[in-house]
């Protein structure tokens, strides 16, 4: 089957397999989805030709979208190009939703790809995505698929680092089992203040996005989601990989054009 009748098959079944790859900092993730149903998921702090041509093959890809924060290796973007109908995301990229962020090259793509992901599960609904990873990343759209932009704080782990790191007597805690308010010894106080002010945090920012925006639904994701999920006072819903959802809806958007 030649390209357009692929593309024009595609639109009228919406059943062909989709090649998602977000390329984090330190690990990639490799997601399959048959329109909007996830079937195959990977992670992996490498990846290479073999693996993608067991992909290609094992699930009949033929279109693919990456996401990168980091450098791609060429023989990898050259294997893409050569073997994939591929979107590269970007600030030109068209999306499925109003971007009236205004530095849009300097915006997150993972930040874009939530607020397309919240826009699809919840249409017609004004959403809050609060990405709980590296970075705790607000972002708010609305029920007409106007994106706004947000807030970007700093993550759990990047809240011990930095007290370890610019202080000269405080450990470094890993630990995020604790409850309560307070610390009984310096260990449990860091925790204290770590996981309470993330909290206190996002529940002072959900109220003050509520306030603006009437029925508001809010979304969790990322890697410490659980923890904030269970804490956090207002009604949360947990989405596991929310980013990946988002960039099958830009991939599904942008097939016609490829």
């Amino acid at each position: 089957m030649d390209k357009k009748k692929q593309n024009s098959h595609y639109q009228e079944t919406g059943q062909l397999n989709k090649l998602i790859i977000d390329f984090g900092n330190t690990l990639t993730k490799i997601a399959v989805f048959q329109k909007n149903e996830l079937i195959k998921l990977q992670t992996t702090d490498s990846v290479n030709t073999l693996l993608l041509q067991e992909l290609k093959n094992s699930f009949n890809l033929e279109h693919a979208i990456i996401s990168s924060v980091t450098t791609i290796p060429d023989e990898v973007i050259n294997f893409l190009q050569s073997q994939f109908l591929l979107i590269r995301l970007n600030h030109k990229t068209a999306v499925p939703v109003i971007n009236l962020y205004q530095t849009p090259e300097t915006l997150g793509k993972d930040r874009l790809a939530v607020v397309v992901a919240a826009s699809r599960l919840y249409p017609g609904k004004n959403c809050l995505v609060i990405d709980a990873g590296t970075c705790i990343t607000y972002d708010i759209i609305d029920k007409d698929k106007k994106y706004f932009g947000g807030g970007i704080s700093p993550g759990m782990a990047l809240r011990f680092r930095a007290l370890n790191t610019f202080t000269k007597r405080l450990p470094l805690v890993t630990h995020r089992n604790f409850e309560g308010l307070t610390g009984t010894t310096t260990e449990g106080s860091i925790q204290s203040g770590v996981l309470n002010g993330i909290t206190f945090e996002i529940d002072g920012v959900i109220g003050q996005y509520s306030a603006s925006f009437p029925d508001l639904h809010i979304l969790i994701t990322g890697g410490d989601m659980n923890f904030f999920a269970k804490n956090v006072k207002s009604n949360i819903f947990a989405v596991p990989n929310l980013v990946l959802i988002g960039l099958n809806k830009i991939l599904e958007f942008n097939v016609g054009k490829l």
